[in-house]
């Protein structure tokens, strides 16, 4: 088939990855005209990738991910490595303190990428343009869709329309189109500009902005243990440590887009006043270990949104699909978004194995796939973002309800945070069985919520529970009104 391909982004790159190998003929139409840089630390430098902003914040490459390539593109993550990207191990999680630090059988598959976004995109955007089955055209606005005659009784969607680097309008025609043109889609504009409905959409917000800057460590030092990319969340604060390559790392800090003495994080002076503030952060942000490499990239804005496709079971229009974040997006902070943009794209690929020209088997099966595959995911980001957004709330008004007290009086929602966070976030430092049970789930190994219904992990984040007043947790920060005072004396 021809295959059309909107948006060069991961999952823009990906489905052209997994369509030509499969041997059809893809074009990928970018609207960003930027040179393609000669290596990834030029990138990081000078790739101007206005249709991708978050390429300069924190990114995690999760193990789905990485597992993915392993088995249908060993060569992309080979050339990853080459170009500077590690391999986290869960050996590498496993300290001092832990139960069993022992190995056990599937901990290979427990293993994440470190590496930048932007050094990630580069690779595959090499790997994709060196396939003789794969045009891009770069520099080129799709404006619109261009509509067929019916087929069994659905419209079909025959190609599109472009607006080239001077504005000259030309159409495109394809057997499939893929829209992989981000979370800022235009797709249902483009279909009732045909006469047809807009998509069904579901939509709330993340309840949070997030801000990121990047830190190369210096030349001959020995870095601190390096941990997972999983941060600590103080309920007004989230933070967290990104691993990247070419020994660069990243910390992103969250916070409510309400909470206004927070957005001060914003700011560079403000940003490295709260990396001082906090344990964890301070380790690696220490001007004798590393040094800062970029500004302070700030995004806001943000929604759990997903689109749909089918109703009453048939599709909207034939011939079109889309992919990645143009069809679901979850809260970023969770580091999901790649690792689903390659997923979904070689859910693509799989579907067109199957069902080849049959239009409306494709786009079925390929939502099948998707409920199966990302959605438990975002409905999981929907849930946790509700119950932080409400702890974060009460936070602010100053108060929020005291953990269980003997009393019987017992407020569930309470008791849960503090289960939490002195009873399943111990576990992870302190029990080798949870902490890969998690990680399986966070990895999107597993269904997201299987490792607390496991009888024996949750009999283990109990009893760690119940030691809780005869053990000393580590301090994860300052609470919120003293990180705004250190925030407005910054500023």
């Amino acid at each position: 088939m021809h295959v059309l391909v909107i948006g060069a982004g991961i999952a823009g790159l990906g489905s052209a990855l997994s369509l030509a190998r499969d041997g059809h003929k893809v074009t990928l139409l970018e609207a960003d005209a930027t040179p393609f840089p000669e290596s990834p630390v030029v990138a990081f430098e000078t790739w101007e990738r206005r249709g991708a902003p978050q390429v300069r914040h924190s990114h995690a490459f999760l193990a789905r991910l990485r597992n993915l390539l392993r088995e249908r593109a060993p060569d992309v993550l080979a050339a990853l490595l080459e170009a500077g990207a590690q391999e986290l191990l869960i050996a590498e999680m496993l300290r001092e303190g832990i139960d069993d630090p022992a190995p056990r059988p599937g901990d290979d598959d427990l293993t994440l990428l470190a590496c930048r976004r932007i050094t990630f995109e580069w690779v595959l955007h090499r790997m994709v343009t060196a396939n003789a089955g794969v045009t891009l055209r770069d520099g080129c606005r799709v404006v619109g869709l261009l509509r067929g005659g019916d087929r069994d009784g659905l419209p079909w969607i025959r190609g599109v329309e472009i607006a080239g680097r001077r504005g000259a309008r030309e159409q495109i025609e394809a057997d499939l189109v893929v829209d992989a043109s981000g979370r800022r889609s235009p797709l249902s504009r483009w279909l009732q500009a045909l006469g047809l409905e807009a998509l069904a959409e579901e939509s709330e917000p993340c309840g949070i902005f997030y801000c990121s800057r990047f830190y190369r460590l210096r030349p001959g030092v020995v870095p601190p243990e390096r941990d997972t990319t999983i941060g600590a969340d103080l309920g007004y604060l989230k933070y967290a440590i990104f691993h990247g390559d070419a020994k660069i790392f990243s910390i992103t800090f969250a916070a409510a887009p309400e909470d206004k003495p927070l957005r001060a994080l914003l700011r560079t002076g403000p940003f490295e006043a709260a990396a001082r503030a906090l344990p964890a952060t301070q380790r690696w942000t220490n001007p004798e270990l590393a040094q800062p490499i970029s500004e302070v990239h700030g995004m806001d804005a943000l929604r759990n949104t997903r689109r749909f496709f089918l109703a009453s079971g048939r599709p909207l229009a034939l011939g079109l699909v889309a992919l990645g974040d143009a069809a679901i997006q979850t809260n970023p902070l969770y580091g999901r978004g790649c690792s689903f943009a390659l997923v979904h794209a070689y859910l693509l690929a799989d579907a067109l194995a199957i069902h080849g020209n049959d239009l409306e088997a494709l786009a079925i099966a390929l939502e099948e796939a998707s409920e199966r595959e990302i959605v438990p995911w975002y409905e999981q980001s929907r849930v946790q973002d509700r119950e932080a957004a409400s702890w974060a709330r009460q936070l602010r008004q100053g108060g929020a309800p005291e953990p269980p007290d003997g009393s019987g009086r017992v407020d569930p929602k309470a008791y849960l945070r503090d289960l939490m966070r002195r009873g399943f976030l111990p576990a992870l430092r302190l029990d080798a069985t949870v902490l890969r049970a998690f990680l399986r789930g966070f990895n999107l190994l597993d269904p997201p919520t299987e490792f607390l219904a496991h009888p024996e992990v949750l009999k283990r984040v109990l009893a760690i529970y119940q030691d809780r007043d005869h053990r000393e947790e580590p301090a994860l920060g300052p609470g919120r009104t003293e990180l705004i005072a250190l925030l407005r004396e910054a500023a």
